[in-house]
């Protein structure tokens, strides 16, 4: 008798250890699900806003809250410091893009020219096709810097996997603001096959049904 108490005693311990766990992960989700509409809010907000100089933005390193925005910048771009960013995505495409300093009356900004889709088993080409030449006119988002291992942001030769201004800066002999502009449209038009990077997914996800499974594994528990 005493020994089946105790094995009751230890099931109701580990039922109450698994429902706590389940009950926890169940509210993680729906804080996840929080942070995510509060993201997908802020990037609606952001983009619809007006397009401003540049300068305006970029004044400061850029942080999730103000990416999505859209800038115009006006200056050159420089043809001899580009950059392939290699194993990228596009809504479910594979490709790289090409990041390219603009140089402008009030100092130097990253652009990321865009995507350039390949087809499967196609080899990134080691180097970018050009810019246009002279003055251009640029609009595009406000993108923060990535964030990752040393190795990804880091360029060697003219590539690397992370696009990182302060990574970046240690191999260009000047000066960046920190960030970059993921382009939209530039004037003269570019050649190459560009596409723009689209905003990110706009969905919840399925962070509600996932809290919903956790509890009920809370309930059968």
């Amino acid at each position: 008798m005493r020994r089946l108490w105790l094995r009751w005693a230890l099931l109701i311990v580990f039922v109450a250890v698994l429902g706590v766990a389940f009950v926890n992960l169940g509210n993680w989700q729906l804080d996840r699900l929080a942070q995510r509409k509060e993201r997908n809010a802020t990037t609606i907000a952001n983009e619809q806003k007006p397009i401003q100089p540049y300068e305006q933005v970029f004044t400061r390193p850029i942080t999730d809250a103000e990416q999505w925005q859209r800038v115009e910048a006006r200056g050159t771009f420089d043809a001899d410091h580009q950059y392939v960013v290699r194993y990228r995505s596009n809504g479910g495409t594979e490709g790289y893009e090409v990041v390219t300093p603009l140089r402008t009356a009030s100092g130097v900004v990253l652009v990321d020219r865009g995507f350039i889709p390949l087809e499967r088993g196609t080899r990134i080409p080691s180097a970018a096709p050009a810019p246009p030449a002279g003055e251009v006119t640029v609009v595009g988002h406000v993108r923060r810097n990535e964030q990752g291992r040393r190795a990804a942001t880091t360029p060697v030769g003219n590539q690397m996997r992370l696009i990182n201004s302060n990574a970046i800066a240690t191999t260009l002999p000047y000066e960046i603001t920190s960030g970059y502009i993921g382009l939209l449209t530039v004037q003269p038009e570019q050649q190459g096959g560009f596409q723009p990077i689209q905003l990110p997914d706009l969905s919840e996800g399925p962070h509600f049904w996932y809290a919903v499974q956790w509890f009920l594994f809370t309930a059968i528990g």
